[in-house]
């Protein structure tokens, strides 16, 4: 994403501690930063350590002549492209809805036509007040952004919501509000991560893959300004800011999540690496070694998983589906095989074999070859690069149907 301008206001919570690493967050991708602070926020964090990490002056105070005579809030306003309050107090989510403006950071907001972006934190007590939640939903209905709060111990000693959302986080959902919005109107419907068949009550058959490609696609989807519905299979990764998800485990519950959410659906990513096979009879207990000896075998009848990306394509319509392959040779022609049998719009093809592409790492080496057969191959990117070379061609396939 292109720099863009961030004024961080900060306001006097504990959780200020966390905003020089919020100020490298955002610095790492290029964003300018300038910082205000309200006085209480003065006692949490120095204006001299946000000077030195952001490049620019931290403003403090509405009415110091000299600030003034460089840029006053009104122009300070104008300058931002957005604006994110961390931690918003209650004191100050309540200033804000009530359209007080008796400090730097209020004048600011209340001055600014930029977007919005809170991050709460506060005593759980005093974020389940009805005043706070109604200050929040009403600021809102104006369009007001929120992140957070999380739950975990709290400074004060309660235990609950109030935690300030992580900085790299809060910078997640600052590029949601960031983004080129390509994909607005869209619904996005992407899987990622592998499945698990169970043999038994403790066993599965599986798969390597971490999902890490397909959430980085859910990502960058919602980043371009789409709604975007995240079917998981067994991952770890958590969820993309903006991305509403569903955790499935086997084939049968990865499809019946899927056709749930197809009529929705303007574009369908398939990432997830479904499981072509699944035991035949898993058992419900777990199975007992105890009377075999280790020449023994132990037979495993498989039977085959339903195809789910042939299933999206005969229901395609108007919609664009990408699918994708993983193969461990022959990788070209047996995605030409692939695309002709399934019918899709695009599909992804990568090499497993590889050390440094396809499972469990983050970067991709990707042919993409189209139903007329010809192939594009992308160099070795990050899985996020390669989730905007896919969106890219999603996009112009849009285009194309226009």
């Amino acid at each position: 994403m292109a720099p863009r301008r961030i004024l961080l206001a900060v306001t006097g919570g504990i959780a200020a501690y966390k905003i020089p690493e919020l100020v490298r967050v955002l610095r790492r991708a290029d964003h300018r930063v300038r910082c205000a602070l309200t006085a209480e926020a003065q006692r949490f964090v120095s204006p001299l350590v946000l000077q030195t990490l952001s490049g620019e002056l931290v403003r403090q105070d509405l009415f110091d002549p000299g600030e003034e005579n460089e840029i006053d809030h009104i122009g300070l306003a104008d300058w931002a492209e957005l604006v994110i309050v961390a931690p918003a107090t209650a004191n100050t989510l309540a200033k804000i809805c009530h359209g007080l403006a008796d400090d730097l950071v209020t004048a600011v907001i209340l001055a600014c036509r930029a977007p919005v972006l809170v991050a709460p934190a506060m005593n759980v007590n005093m974020w389940q007040n009805v005043a706070t939640q109604a200050n929040l939903a009403q600021l809102h209905e104006r369009g007001v952004l929120s992140v957070g709060p999380e739950a975990g111990d709290l400074a004060c000693g309660w235990e609950g919501l109030g935690r300030m959302s992580e900085p790299k986080d809060i910078a997640a959902a600052a590029e949601l509000l960031l983004g080129p919005e390509t994909l607005s109107g869209e619904t996005v419907l992407v899987t990622a991560g592998g499945t698990a068949e169970p043999i038994d009550a403790v066993r599965s058959i599986t798969n390597r893959s971490s999902g890490k490609m397909g959430f980085a696609v859910a990502e960058e989807a919602a980043r371009r300004g789409a709604e975007v519905r995240l079917i998981a299979g067994v991952s770890a990764l958590p969820t993309p800011a903006g991305v509403r998800r569903t955790d499935v485990q086997t084939a049968f519950e990865m499809r019946e999540a899927v056709l749930a959410e197809l009529p929705d659906a303007s574009v369908v990513v398939k990432a997830a690496a479904v499981a072509d096979f699944r035991p035949a009879e898993p058992e419900t207990r777990k199975i007992k070694k105890e009377s075999l000896t280790t020449h023994d075998r132990l037979t495993l009848s498989l039977v085959a998983n339903p195809d789910i990306l042939t299933e999206v394509c005969a229901q395609k319509g108007n919609r664009i589906v990408v699918g994708f392959a993983a193969e461990s040779h022959d990788v070209v022609e047996a995605a030409r095989r692939k695309i002709d049998r399934k019918g899709c719009d695009l599909l992804v093809a990568n090499d497993i074999s590889r050390a440094d592409a396809g499972f469990n790492v983050d970067t991709n080496a990707v042919f993409f070859v189209s139903p007329s057969g010809e192939v594009e191959e992308i160099p070795l990117l990050s899985k996020r690069a390669v989730a905007a070379e896919i969106l890219d061609r999603v996009e112009k396939l849009r285009q194309e149907q226009v």
